[in-house]
């Protein structure tokens, strides 16, 4: 730590607390450049957590962590946080496999007061915390630190509602890093929030309040004092609305300006109601690259080269192309997201219909309830999001698009293990979610070309129809052919074999074939191997005639095996009879932790060699 010599000193934030303001300020240059460091090696998050450095400076500065609780909103802004609440030479080894998270986590340090890998949770999260307090009568401080994404998140504001009416001391701090809420930073917002952060005005506030009180026609004049201050707040700042929730509104703040912050906190700690403190941030700030882009540097994958070795693209990438492909001789698909344009890789299509795609914000519930209303209207809505944020519209699928039999076609980018970004946004349980609702096909390609036909096919379905594939290659992907209509529940024989049948599905599929002859040679015989494409319905013919002529089969699935496909097998093993032997690999009932995708899935046993071995073994086996 040579380069940063006063960062080298920096073990936990009480040491923060006695550096002067000008050693404070070149804290933040020096975290700053080792966050850039860091991610420019191993990979993360870039832009976001560049942009609140100095904040997160200024709250260890006032606040007293972890006996008051800071508790964030989409974890990667608070690499910072990580870094000088003892983590800081641990922090080269984030996101690797036994290296410390990306995200906040509860075991890791008790400075992470609650998990943050999803965002909108931290308003509703930090009440619990504050009622928690107030019931065992101590003095703790909360604050929720909240970045302006996550603001579009219904949760947010059903927390904001309910501290609205409690009342309880919290803070919230809206990190506001794209003036999503409002430009309102002129000198005369910056000179009001000087003036309603003054103690001595505050004191006159509440004094003249009390006088007030006292006086004939009290509720009268009150109401004009208060109408006075929300009129002038009103106009000159966008407060306006979360003082109607019963916040108390501060900003907005110079984000990057040590000395403001730091008057700012000081000042709010004194505060026993509800505030919210808006602060502007710079996305990537002190990197000209990210201060430049922030968008395009939001992430960076790090040195380490991909052992794929697949020069075919990557399925975000086949997802977009189809999309749009299959957009100009449709005009009724719309194609509707929950934040996520360049993550789902839709740049094609948003950029030929730009009319024809909505964003609506981190709400995943929204989307889907949203998208039910198009279907309503004879549209054809598709939705793409991560596997991971699909978990949240879980109740929105079924009461809105399903039980109404309003058709939406659901693309889950990221299903199965996405490697660094760890449990939280692991795509596992989609399969066993979407396979339990009534009416929906669950479906998952081997490879690009069947992922074009599956999006073709769902469309021409006229059904809730869910498409998941991994955060990889895919295998082959010929860009100008045809999408094909495939027959709903139908799958693929890959291999005519004997003794055992693998059944595989989506990624498993191309890891098994891209080892055939290893698992052919180690075995002494070739196995079947058939893509099971349709995860539900389940193809019952080739499923029957596999029954009759293997004594054993195999199921292999990248997700959770509670519920999953190999259940699927299963359970039609048992209704219709057959005593077949049964194997199932997957992924077991705990969750899976960070490292990279090739390092998650030879921990999972999903490799050549573990399928090998598992059908060495002459028991019935649940791996994963």
């Amino acid at each position: 730590m040579t380069d940063f010599p006063i960062l080298s000193k920096i073990d936990s934030p009480t040491d923060i607390k006695s550096l002067n303001r000008k050693s404070l300020k070149k804290l933040s240059v020096e975290i700053s450049k080792y966050i850039q460091q860091v991610v420019e090696e191993v990979g993360g998050h870039y832009s976001s957590p560049l942009g609140v450095v100095d904040l997160t400076l200024a709250l260890h500065s006032i606040y007293n962590s972890p006996k008051d609780k800071m508790i964030w909103d989409v974890g990667h802004q608070a690499y910072a946080h990580k870094i000088i609440t003892g983590r800081r030479d641990e922090f080269k080894n984030m996101r690797t496999k036994n290296g410390i998270s990306g995200f906040l986590k509860r075991e890791e340090s008790p400075h992470d007061i609650f998990g943050a890998g999803h965002a909108s949770t931290s308003i509703s999260a930090a009440l619990g915390f504050a009622h928690a307090r107030d019931i065992k009568k101590t003095k703790d401080q909360i604050i929720a630190i909240i970045g302006d994404g996550a603001m579009t998140g219904g949760l947010a504001y059903e927390g904001i509602n309910n501290l609205g009416y409690h009342r309880t001391q919290l803070t919230i701090v809206l990190n506001d890093n794209s003036h999503s809420i409002s430009k309102s930073v002129g000198a005369l917002s910056h000179y009001l929030t000087r003036v309603v952060t003054n103690p001595t005005y505050n004191k006159m506030r509440n004094d003249i309040w009390d006088i007030s009180g006292k006086l004939p026609l009290s509720d009268h004049i009150r109401k004009i004092m208060r109408k006075t201050e929300e009129g002038i707040k009103g106009y000159l700042t966008p407060g306006a609305l979360f003082e109607e929730l019963g916040l108390r509104y501060i900003g907005p703040v110079n984000g990057h300006d040590l000395d403001e912050l730091i008057r700012v906190f000081t000042a709010v700690k004194e505060m026993k109601t509800p505030v919210l403190v808006h602060v502007n941030t710079h996305k990537g700030k002190g990197s000209y690259l990210a201060e430049k882009d922030a968008i395009k540097y939001y992430s960076m994958g790090g040195k380490t080269p991909s052992k794929n070795g697949s020069t075919a693209p990557d399925y975000s990438h086949v997802f977009g192309t189809s999309l749009a492909q299959l957009a100009e001789k449709d005009e009724k698909i719309f194609c509707i997201t929950a934040a996520m344009e360049i993550g789902t890789g839709m740049s094609p299509f948003t950029q030929k219909f730009p009319e024809r795609f909505i964003d609506v914000g981190i709400a995943e519930e929204h989307a889907v309830t949203y998208s039910a209303g198009l279907a309503a209207e004879g549209l054809k809505p598709i939705v793409p999001i991560y596997s991971t944020f699909m978990q949240r519209a879980y109740d929105h699928i079924f009461h809105d698009a399903l039980l109404q039999k309003l058709p939406v076609v659901y693309c889950m980018d990221r299903a199965g293990v996405v490697g660094p970004d760890g449990p939280t946004h692991h795509g596992v349980f989609d399969i066993a979610f979407m396979r339990s609702l009534p009416g929906m096909i669950v479906t998952a390609p081997k490879d690009g070309n069947e992922l074009r036909n599956l999006l073709a096919t769902g469309l021409h379905s006229k059904q809730n129809f869910s498409i998941r594939y991994p955060k990889d290659s895919s295998i082959i992907f010929e860009e100008n052919k045809k999408a094909e209509i495939l027959e709903i529940g139908s799958w693929e024989r890959l291999t005519k074999g004997e003794n055992t049948a693998i059944l595989a599905v989506g990624s498993m599929v191309g890891m098994i074939m891209g080892s055939i002859d290893i698992i052919e040679h180690n075995l002494g015989y070739l196995p079947t191997v058939v893509n099971c494409r349709f995860i539900k319905p389940v193809d019952e013919k080739i499923l029957s005639q596999i029954c009759s002529s293997h004594p054993r089969l195999l199921t292999i699935e990248e997700g959770s095996l509670n519920g999953g496909f190999g259940s699927a097998v299963s359970d039609f093993l048992h209704d219709n009879g057959y005593s077949n032997a049964l194997s199932r690999m997957g992924i077991g009932d705990a969750f899976v932790d960070h490292g990279t995708r090739a390092e998650l899935l030879a921990g999972l046993n999903l490799t050549p060699e573990g399928v090998t071995a598992t059908l060495q073994n002459k028991e019935k086996i649940y791996a994963g």
